[in-house]
C-alpha cells in the first residue's frame, strides 16, 4: 500500500494498523522526519506524485489524503496508474470539520484565510477529480462517514503546523505565524464533528 503525499503521517498511522507493508512517499524532508518518528512501521521514501520512486505495478492501492489537490494533474495520474497493479484502488481521503467550529472566532477567521490561500492555488473539487477520468480507471465512487475528533490546544496547533500552507514557509516566517496562531488559541479541549470522505476508483 502506498500513502502518496504522506505529510507527517496522519493517514499513514491508520494504514499501518490495517496493512502489512505501507510505503509513505513525501517530498518535504521536515515532514518525513516527523513521519518516520511517529510511524516507524512504514517505509518512508522521498519522492513526488509525478515521480514515484517505485517500479511498475508495485502496490495494490494508492491512498492520497488532503494533499491530493497539490498533484491533481495528468502526470501524477499516469504515475499512480503505473505503480498500481490492475484491479488496484486509487483512493482520496479527507476530513472536513462540520459547523459550528469549537474553536474561538478569531482563530477560525485567521485559519480560514490560510486555507483560502491554499484553495486559490488548487483545482476546484469537481475539476481535480475529473483528472482521474483521464487515466486507466473505472467508475468513480464516493462515501462519507461521520466521527468525532478531540483536540487539545497543542494538537490543534500541531495540525496547523503540518499543513502545506504553513509547513512550506521559511522557518522564521512559519515560526512567526505559529506564534500568532498560538496567541489566538487558549488552553482547552476542542471537540470537532468530522465528515470523513473517501473518493475512489479501480485501475483497469
Amino acid at each position: 500500500m502506498l500513502d502518496l503525499g504522506a505529510g507527517t503521517g496522519k493517514l499513514t498511522r491508520v494504514l499501518v494498523e490495517r496493512y502489512a507493508h505501507v510505503i509513505a512517499v513525501e517530498p518535504l524532508e521536515g515532514m518525513r522526519e516527523i513521519l518516520e518518528r511517529v510511524v516507524p512501521a512504514a517505509e518512508s521514501l522521498a519522492g513526488t506524485a509525478e515521480a514515484i520512486p517505485l517500479p511498475d505495478a508495485a502496490v495494490d492501492a494508492v491512498f492520497a489524503a488532503s494533499a491530493f489537490h497539490w498533484f491533481a494533474n495528468d502526470d501524477a495520474i499516469r504515475e499512480i496508474a503505473r505503480v498500481l497493479r490492475p484491479g488496484g484502488v486509487f483512493a482520496v481521503v479527507w476530513n472536513e470539520a462540520a459547523d459550528p467550529s469549537p474553536l474561538p472566532d478569531a482563530y477560525v477567521t485567521r485559519t480560514k484565510a490560510l486555507f483560502d490561500e491554499v484553495r486559490q492555488h488548487a483545482n476546484l473539487e469537481e475539476e481535480r477529480f475529473e483528472v482521474i477520468s483521464g487515466g486507466p480507471f473505472g467508475a468513480q465512487h464516493e462515501a462519507v462517514a461521520e466521527h468525532q475528533q478531540v483536540q487539545t490546544r497543542e494538537s490543534a496547533l500541531a495540525f496547523m503546523r503540518s499543513i502545506s500552507v504553513v509547513a512550506r514557509r521559511p522557518p522564521d516566517e512559519r515560526d512567526a505565524l505559529m506564534a500568532e496562531l498560538g496567541s489566538l488559541l487558549p488552553e482547552g479541549e476542542y471537540v470537532f464533528r468530522i465528515h470523513a470522505t473517501v473518493h475512489w476508483a479501480v485501475r483497469s
